[in-house]
C-alpha cells in the first residue's frame, strides 16, 4: 500500500502512485521494519530534481523493482526540502561512504534509523542488483552490516560535532577571506570554481560589504563581472527573468532549468545592491526582473513563495526554454529571427541538445541606443508570448518557511533601493513602478502568510501547502532567516508588529537551539531525535541555519539597541570564523554578516512626518554603510525603538547616526548625512 496519496509535499505526491509501497518518513515505518526484520530503504529528493525524476521512471515506476523493494525493504520517501534535518544526516553519512553527494539519495538502514550503505542515483541495472545484495547481506552477514551502520554512524557524530575551535571574526580574518575568493575566481567567465557552476550569491555579498568597508576594487570587479556573465549567460532566463540553479559548464550557457525560490532571492540581493552601490543599468535591470519573476511566477496568492519551478517539462530537459533559428524565424519573421539569433548566439549546431540553443545575451544592450533597446524589448516580448504556448515545467508549490525569508529580506532591500532611485525620466518608470507594486503585495502576503499560518503556538513550521500548515517543525534555518526578514520588514514599513515577531523567533531560537560554546544545531531540544543531531555550520546552497540566525540576531540587535543579541551573535560568529578564514566559499553568508558587524553596524534613524518622499531618508538607504539598518517614520512612533526619544530639530527632519550603539548629532541635512555616512 503506497501511503503518500495525502502528502502535503508535491515531490512525494510524484510518487504516490508507484507500485512501490512507499511510506512517508514516520515512527511508523521504522515499527514495520523492526517487525518484518527487514532494512529501510530511504530515497531522498525534491519535487525539480532532474535526476529524481531519472530514477523514479526507470526504477520507481517499474512493477518488477517495485515488487523487490517491497518484498525485502520498507521503502521511505523523504522530500529533503520539507525534512532536511533527515536530509543533513544521510547526507553526512552519503558523503563520508562515497566522498561525495548529491540527490537522488538512496540509503540502506537499520530499523532504529542507522544507515549502513549510501549512493545517489542507481540505473535500474544496478540498482536492482544493489537490492539484491543489500537483502542477501542483511540475511547472511548482519554482524557485519550492523557493525558498518556503527562505523557510519560514529562518522557522522564527528562530521555533526559542536564545540571545535572559535576566533574572532576580525577585519584581517575577513581581508583574507576576501584574498583567498580572488585566487580562486574564474577571470575568464566570472564565478569560482569550473563545471558544473553555481551561482556565488553569498560570496557576492560579501565581497560587495568588503568593498564598501575598505574600498578594494578588486572585490567590487570580481561582483561586477561575475553579475554580467551570469545575467548574460543561459543560466537567466533572458526572456522572463530569473535563474536556473546552475550551468552544467563553466561558462554559465547551458543551465540545469530549474528554478529555485533560494537562489533568486538570494541573486536579487545582489543585484540590487549592486545597482545600489553603482547604479549601474544592468544590475538595475536584473534585480527589477527577478523582483517581478518571483511576484509573476513563483507567488502563490494570499500564500507565500513557491519552492520552484521543475528543470523537466513533459520529462524533457529545456524543452520549454530552448530554440532554433527556424523556430525564431516562425515566432518573429525572417528580420527580427535573425536580429535575435545573433543577439541570443542561437547557432544552427546548437549550444543545448538536437541543434537547440538556450538564449544567452551576446553583447551589452543595457547601454545600446534607444532604437536598439526598443527592438530588443519588443522582440523579448513576442518570444515570450511564443514560449508561453508550449509546454510549462510542474511547479513545486510548497511554501518553505525559511526561503520565503529569503526572499522578503529580499524584496524589501528592493523596495528601498527602487525607491531611491525612482525617477520620471526612467524610459521604462512605468515598468519599474508596475514590479514594485506587485512585488510589495506579494512580499506583505507571504509575510502574512508566515506570522498567521506557519506559526503555530510560538513555534515556526517548516512548510505549508495550499494554505495548509505541514507537520514537520522548523529548523534553525527557518528562525534564522524570517527573523531577518521580520527585521528588514520592520524598516521598509515601519510597523512595530513584525520586530516583536522578530524578537520572538529570536528568543525561541536561543532557547532551543543553542549548543556548547556559542554554536547551534539545526534541529530544537525537544525536536524529534535522528541517529546524530546536525549542526552544519558551512553555506552552501542557501545560508547555514548559523548565519542565518547570526544575521538575525545582528539586525534585531541594531533595531532595538539590546545588546544580548549582539553578544549571542558574536559569539555564533567565532564558531564560524575558522571556516571563513580555510573555506571563505563556504561561509559566504557568516563573512557577509561579519561584514557588518565590523562596520557598526550603523543604526540610522530619519525622524520624519514624509518617509516616502523625503530626501534624508532616500540618502540614507543609498549610502548606508555594510548591514545598517535604516528605520524612518515620525517621533516617538509606537513600536519603533530606534525611532524613540528622537524628535525633530527644529521643526525640520533629522537623521540619527549611530554606530555600534554610540550615536553622533543629528543632521538635517543631505549632505551632513553622506558625510557621517562615508
Amino acid at each position: 500500500m503506497n501511503r503518500l496519496a495525502d502528502a502535503t509535499s508535491p515531490y512525494l505526491l510524484q510518487h504516490a502512485d508507484n507500485p512501490v509501497d512507499w511510506w512517508p518518513w514516520s515512527d511508523e515505518a521504522f515499527a514495520e521494519a523492526k517487525r518484518r526484520d527487514v532494512p529501510v530503504l530511504i530515497s531522498v529528493g525534491y519535487a525539480a530534481c532532474h535526476w529524481c525524476h531519472v530514477m523514479a521512471h526507470e526504477s520507481f515506476e517499474n512493477e518488477q523493482v517495485g515488487a523487490l523493494m517491497n518484498d525485502n525493504f520498507v521503502s521511505i520517501k523523504v522530500d529533503r526540502e520539507e525534512r532536511p534535518d533527515v536530509d543533513a544526516i544521510y547526507m553526512t553519512a552519503t558523503q563520508a561512504m562515497t566522498g561525495q553527494g548529491g540527490w537522488p539519495m538512496t540509503v540502506f538502514a537499520t530499523p532504529d534509523g542507522t544507515p549502513f550503505f549510501c549512493g545517489t542515483y542507481f540505473p535500474r541495472p544496478n540498482f536492482v542488483q544493489l537490492l539484491q545484495s543489500v537483502s542477501t547481506a542483511w540475511r547472511e552477514q548482519r554482524e557485519a552490516v550492523l557493525g558498518q551502520g556503527a562505523a557510519v554512524v560514529e562518522a557522522i557524530g564527528g562530521a555533526q560535532a559542536v564545540g571545535g575551535p572559535t576566533a574572532p571574526l576580525d577585519a584581517p580574518l575577513l581581508d583574507a577571506a576576501a584574498a583567498k575568493l580572488a585566487s580562486e575566481y574564474d577571470a575568464t567567465n566570472g564565478g569560482f570554481g569550473g563545471a558544473p557552476k553555481f551561482p556565488p550569491h553569498m560570496n557576492l555579498l560579501f565581497l560587495l560589504r568588503h568593498h564598501q568597508r575598505t574600498g578594494d576594487p578588486r572585490s567590487l570587479e570580481i561582483t561586477r563581472h561575475t553579475a554580467e556573465a551570469m545575467a548574460r549567460g543561459g543560466i537567466y532566463d533572458q526572456l522572463a527573468g530569473g535563474f536556473a540553479r546552475y550551468s552544467v559548464d563553466a561558462h554559465w550557457t547551458v543551465p540545469h532549468f530549474e528554478k529555485m525560490l533560494y537562489d533568486n532571492a538570494l541573486l536579487l540581493r545582489v543585484y540590487t545592491q549592486l545597482w545600489r552601490l553603482t547604479g549601474d543599468p544592468l544590475a538595475r535591470r536584473v534585480a527589477r526582473d527577478t523582483a517581478r519573476f518571483l511576484a509573476d511566477e513563483l507567488h502563490r496568492p494570499g500564500q507565500g513563495f513557491a519552492s520552484a519551478l521543475d528543470a523537466d517539462t513533459e520529462g524533457v530537459e529545456g524543452l520549454t526554454y530552448a530554440w532554433t533559428p527556424t523556430q525564431l524565424v516562425e515566432a518573429l519573421g525572417e528580420e527580427d529571427g535573425r536580429f535575435a539569433a545573433d543577439l541570443f548566439t542561437v547557432t544552427e549546431e546548437g549550444t543545448f541538445e538536437h541543434g537547440m540553443s538556450v538564449l544567452k545575451l551576446a553583447r551589452d544592450v543595457d547601454d545600446a541606443a534607444p532604437e536598439v533597446r526598443a527592438r530588443w524589448q519588443q522582440v523579448v516580448g513576442r518570444l515570450l508570448a511564443a514560449r508561453d504556448t508550449r509546454p510549462q515545467p510542474a511547479l513545486d508549490d510548497k511554501v518553505v518557511a525559511a526561503w520565503n525569508g529569503l526572499a522578503i529580506t529580499a524584496i524589501a532591500e528592493f523596495q528601498q533601493v527602487a525607491a531611491v532611485y525612482a525617477s520620471p525620466k526612467d524610459e521604462d518608470a512605468n515598468l519599474m513602478d508596475g514590479v514594485t507594486i506587485v512585488a510589495d503585495g506579494a512580499m506583505r502576503q507571504a509575510a502574512e502568510h508566515l506570522a498567521t499560518v506557519h506559526l503555530v503556538d510560538g513555534r515556526l513550521r517548516r512548510v505549508s501547502r495550499d494554505g495548509k500548515v505541514g507537520e514537520p517543525a522548523g529548523v534553525l534555518e527557518d528562525y534564522g532567516c524570517v527573523a531577518e526578514a521580520f527585521c528588514a520588514l520592520h524598516q521598509l514599513t515601519g510597523e512595530a508588529r513584525w520586530l516583536t515577531l522578530a524578537g520572538e523567533l529570536l528568543d525561541t531560537a536561543l532557547a532551543h537551539f543553542a549548543a556548547p560554546g556559542g554554536a547551534f544545531y539545526d534541529t530544537a531540544d525537544d525536536a524529534e531525535r535522528l541517529v546524530a543531531r546536525p549542526a552544519d555550520p558551512t553555506d552552501n546552497a542557501t545560508p547555514s541555519g548559523r548565519s542565518a540566525l547570526i544575521a538575525g540576531l545582528v539586525a534585531y540587535s541594531a533595531l532595538t539597541g539590546e545588546t544580548r543579541y549582539r553578544e549571542a551573535a558574536e559569539s555564533a560568529l567565532g564558531t564560524v570564523a575558522p571556516i571563513v578564514g580555510r573555506h571563505p566559499r563556504f561561509a559566504g553568508y557568516a563573512a557577509t554578516v561579519g561584514e557588518a558587524l565590523l562596520s557598526g553596524p550603523y543604526e540610522i534613524a530619519v525622524v520624519t512626518d514624509d518617509p516616502d518622499g523625503d530626501p534624508l531618508v532616500a540618502a540614507a538607504r543609498r549610502h548606508a554603510p555594510p548591514g545598517a539598518v535604516v528605520v524612518a517614520g515620525r517621533p516617538d512612533q509606537p513600536g519603533v525603538p530606534l525611532l524613540a526619544d528622537r524628535p525633530l530639530v527644529e521643526g525640520r527632519s533629522a537623521a540619527y547616526v549611530c554606530r555600534g550603539f554610540v550615536c553622533q548629532r543629528p543632521v538635517t541635512s543631505v549632505e551632513e548625512l553622506v558625510a557621517e555616512l562615508g
